[in-house]
């Protein structure tokens, strides 16, 4: 009898050996997950310049779009050529590479010199600080002599700790840190040496990116089944409108609130407006949580220094977040990420947890993006089901009968709505 071979079997055969050897390398991954992460991070080390020039690249993109679009194509209009064009897409890149690196050198030079300062000046006049809120607080608790005693002995424990912490903790740290910067002459040049190429490389991702978005897409359409393919493309095009607009449209508002921020304080005169202000500009970067780990440390820094300064701070800054909240972010921002304020609490504490800042940073756009895909999914497949595929419309439902093809809602008389 001859033996007939179906493809069947070879299907089945397949998905089964792909199912075993998915199930073995999961289990050995999971035993060996300290190499893999060692080995990650080796090849993480290794691909460093190409990640920073695509970082470079991602983020130079906008500004190198509205140079070209907006100036440097209108003056070549008649140019219709391509080598008009390279030249449009040349100039507009060292116009945003020159505009970046101005911008973070100025502010390098203008804002890290007196941010050390301000610390060390903290960090030494601490006992002088504590004595100011000592003296406040006394004050305030005068009537009551017992009370008195009890706190001045309790702020003579915590001026004594707070002395030897920062003295023997902090301060060397900073000073360690600056040492190492200055001394450390290798670990700057591999850290120059980095930069350096990744700008190089973000030019020419830049100056290619057309070319390079074509040969993703011809590859995709290769490997892939269109539809399949399509699906990806748009997948792709939703990261890069959740990512780009989220992480850009927050850098610039936060930047702009530090600003804010540092004007402000110098109009009422607050103390220390250069760092509270970098505090407040870079936390401001961490959704939800932001304003308030910025402000809650700076708060305790002035009310240190002068009480009375550290109330018309709270309240400042309660109006700057309000006017960020309100006015600015949703100006800047839109409904970039479309998560309710749950979403956006639950992803920032996961992703927080994992990965420190840069997972509160990216975590919210990262979850924004994958419960886009899973309510695409869900929608999808109610639809093919024939059934109501808005959140609405379960607000009330009771539960389906398919078999009657009627929907039972939650009421006082029970009403049978037909679907």
């Amino acid at each position: 009898m001859k033996f007939r071979w179906e493809k069947k079997y070879l299907y089945w055969g397949i998905t089964a050996f792909l199912v075993i050897v998915s199930s073995i390398s999961f289990f050995v991954l999971l035993n060996k997950i300290n190499v893999v992460v060692k080995g990650l991070g080796i090849l993480a080390t290794i691909l460093m310049p190409f990640i920073l020039g695509c970082s470079f690249a991602y983020l130079l993109n906008p500004i190198m779009d509205f140079i070209e679009k907006k100036w440097i194509i209108p003056l070549l209009q008649k140019q219709k050529n391509k080598k008009f064009m390279r030249a449009a897409r040349f100039i507009s890149i060292t116009i945003s590479l020159i505009f970046a690196l101005t911008i973070l050198t100025g502010l390098s030079i203008m804002v890290i010199p007196q941010l050390f300062e301000s610390i060390v000046h903290v960090v030494n006049n601490l006992p002088g600080y504590s004595a100011n809120l000592e003296s406040w607080v006394l004050d305030l608790v005068k009537s009551n002599v017992d009370l008195q005693v009890m706190l001045s002995e309790q702020f003579e424990n915590l001026n004594i700790l707070i002395t030897d912490w920062a003295k023997t903790n902090l301060l060397p740290q900073i000073n360690s840190i600056i040492s190492s910067i200055t001394s450390g002459v290798l670990g700057v040049l591999s850290v120059l040496k980095n930069i350096f190429i990744g700008l190089i490389i973000s030019v020419y991702v830049l100056a290619s990116k057309e070319r390079f978005f074509a040969q993703s897409k011809r590859v995709l359409y290769a490997i892939f089944p269109v539809k399949a393919s399509n699906v990806v493309l748009k997948t792709t095009r939703n990261c890069d409108k959740v990512f780009g607009g989220f992480i850009i449209g927050k850098i610039i508002d936060s930047a702009i609130i530090g600003v804010l921020c540092f004007i402000g304080m110098n109009i009422f005169s607050m103390p220390f407006p250069l760092l509270i202000s970098v505090i407040i500009g870079v936390t401001n970067v961490i959704p939800f949580f932001g304003p308030f780990i910025g402000a809650i440390p700076s708060g305790l820094l002035i009310l240190m220094i002068d009480p009375l300064s550290c109330l018309y701070f709270g309240i400042f800054i309660l109006a700057l977040q309000q006017f960020d909240g309100n006015i600015l972010g949703p100006k800047i921002l839109g409904d970039s990420t479309g998560l309710t304020a749950f979403w956006v609490m639950f992803a920032i504490l996961i992703s927080g947890g994992m990965f420190g800042f840069i997972g509160m940073l990216v975590g919210v756009p990262a979850f924004a993006v994958v419960y886009s895909i899973i309510a695409e999914l869900v929608e999808a497949r109610l639809k093919r089901r024939e059934l109501p595929s808005k959140t609405s419309d379960y607000y009330d439902i009771d539960y389906i009968n398919p078999e009657e093809d009627i929907v039972y809602k939650e009421s006082v008389d029970d009403v049978k709505i037909a679907k």
